[in-house]
């Protein structure tokens, strides 16, 4: 039975468990070694269960653990060519920790992944599509400026999806940050807002999708409840609990999970 476990999801810190507690992947490990250990416990999921460890950028919300975390479990970690660089360059693997550059499909323990380029910020950046032992299909989608029909394609078919739906734009254009972080937030390499997260959730609704989770909401430019309802707006030709389930992933995890 596959398994969603969304850790953390917030601009301070994300991770996610895709599996069981026989056996899953990591995606990200943007908080300390400590948390994240206790938030895997919390959710049944012994350390043991980690088979790699796969990473989608570099921004210190999604590796700010990694170093510790690959001391501890010692195994593999994956990323693309010019992310792995940057993680080796900077010190954020543990020494002799094994590290791969993420090229077509990678096994991890029974799950296959790919990774899809999502325009963000970074050097580089990706998502990743997840298909289980038991053929069943999630993806992991947040930190993009803009949907591009590569992220798109990417996305169509899958059983489950974590969105991001970061902000708000009229929180943003009325909030306390400064202008340039605005606009970068804003921008095609920043963050995806609630409208467009919403197209984007109908779009994959009506190719087959049935369950949604918004993640790496914004703390100071979004809340749940407006993320939600944006998106269930936007999702008004479907039936919520009937043709999909829609949930906002918590900032940090109260243990549950999410079958797809």
């Amino acid at each position: 039975m596959a398994r969603i476990y969304p850790l953390f999801s917030s601009s301070k810190g994300n991770a996610s468990f895709v599996g069981s507690p026989h056996g899953g992947v990591l995606i990200d490990a943007g908080v300390s070694c400590k948390r994240l250990m206790q938030a895997l416990g919390d959710c049944g999921i012994p350390e043991s269960a980690i088979r790699g460890i796969f990473i989608t950028h570099d921004h210190s919300d999604h590796i700010k653990g990694l170093r510790m975390v690959t001391k501890r479990l010692k195994v593999p970690v994956y990323a693309q060519a010019q992310t792995l660089e940057k993680l080796i360059a900077g010190e954020h693997l543990a020494p002799g920790c094994p590290a791969q550059v993420m090229e077509g499909a990678v096994t991890a323990g029974d799950a296959e992944l790919t990774a899809f380029d999502i325009p963000h910020d970074t050097v580089q950046s990706c998502g990743y599509r997840i298909r289980t032992g038991d053929g069943r299909t999630c993806a992991v989608c947040t930190d993009l400026g803009h949907v591009t029909p590569t992220v798109h394609q990417a996305l169509l078919g899958c059983d489950l999806v974590l969105l991001e739906a970061n902000y708000d734009p009229r929180m943003l254009a009325n909030g306390p940050y400064p202008g340039y972080l605005k606009q970068r937030i804003a921008s095609e390499r920043g963050h995806l807002s609630n409208p467009d997260s919403g197209a984007l959730a109908a779009a994959l609704v009506a190719a087959g999708t049935t369950r949604l989770i918004l993640g790496h909401l914004s703390q100071e430019n979004n809340t749940p409840a407006l993320a939600e309802q944006t998106v269930e707006q936007a999702l008004g030709q479907f039936r919520r609990n009937g043709d999909y389930l829609l949930e906002v992933a918590p900032v940090e995890t109260t243990g549950r999970m999410v079958v797809f």
